[in-house]
């Protein structure tokens, strides 16, 4: 449920380095449904159970990472709404130019963390959607890890108190759960705008423009642990967990694709509302926030970004 002005994080496009072994594994691994290919050879995917389109593109570059993040927005007269907005917050802003079938006009532009966003609000759907009369759960049965839709990203950069604000000023957005360094600076922010734990997450770093991960949405626990048994099966590069977070205190798992880029798969999370009271982390306790059953900062978790 859209509570604010936007609905969702609906599209994100990747950069990858070999393109059909990175492919081969969304497919096989995951269980994304290929859509089709742009003119310029980059590969649209969807998970079984989402309406649009698509949701995820994969370019080939020469370096991993995310070229940006999209997010739809509740209908054509608030995204010119939003698209003022913006540059009266101090962002200029573009029509994006890059081919993405089915989806209508596009707004781009660059958050001071060095990330490129973009706003939407008119998508075709795809040509194989969910059941929609006395439907099943799902048509066909998932293959992989049977990820149902692409639930968020974490995205690290400097200046994210200034991203924040904009989320929350611009878009209407409300962030649940923060997390402080001992002087009050933010150093972690989780922003939503529905009734998720989280859309869009940000930690401050000093280098623009990187990835954490973004993130797939599972069923539940047992589904966690299937991809967990998966991950194994194909010799894929895992990162930490199965485990817990306290943070969100969604159940999850972390691995690498074979292009680099970290994959989280989550399931839970609980209910936010924008009249709860927000949640509040010390930086020395993130470790335990983020890993729960661990009860400390896994390294790699800092350190390795895209």
């Amino acid at each position: 449920m859209a509570i604010s002005k936007t609905i969702r994080p609906g599209l994100i496009q990747l950069r990858v380095l070999d393109l059909d072994e990175t492919l081969n594994f969304y497919k096989t691994v995951v269980g994304l449904d290929e859509v089709g290919r742009t003119s310029d050879g980059r590969v649209m995917l969807k998970t079984y159970d989402e309406f649009d389109h698509h949701s995820v593109v994969l370019r080939k570059a020469d370096e991993a990472g995310l070229d940006y993040v999209a997010f739809k927005v509740v209908s054509p007269e608030v995204l010119e709404e939003l698209k003022v907005a913006t540059e009266e917050f101090g962002y200029p802003v573009k029509v994006a130019e890059d081919e993405q079938p089915g989806y209508g006009k596009r707004y781009a532009f660059m958050l001071p963390t060095g990330h490129c966003i973009q706003l939407y609000a008119e998508v075709e759907l795809a040509a194989d959607i969910p059941m929609l009369r006395n439907p099943d759960p799902w048509k066909e049965e998932p293959r992989g890890m049977r990820a149902q839709r692409f639930d968020h990203l974490l995205c690290y950069g400097p200046n994210i108190a200034e991203a924040e604000r904009y989320f929350i000023e611009v878009l209407g957005m409300y962030a649940p759960e923060v997390c402080n360094t001992e002087d009050g600076k933010r150093f972690a922010t989780w922003l939503t705008g529905g009734n998720k734990a989280h859309d869009i997450a940000f930690v401050e770093y000093d280098k623009p423009g990187k990835m954490h991960h973004f993130a797939f949405y599972l069923q539940d626990w047992n589904d966690i642990g299937h991809a967990a048994d998966l991950i194994g099966k194909y010799r894929v590069k895992r990162d930490v967990g199965p485990t817990r977070h306290a943070i969100t205190r969604g159940q999850t798992i972390y691995f690498f694709e074979p292009s680099g880029n970290r994959i989280e798969t989550y399931a839970g999370g609980y209910a936010a509302y924008p009249d709860n009271p927000q949640r509040v982390w010390d930086v020395a306790e993130v470790g335990r926030g983020l890993f729960y059953y661990e009860g400390e900062l896994i390294p790699s978790f800092l350190e390795v970004v895209s």
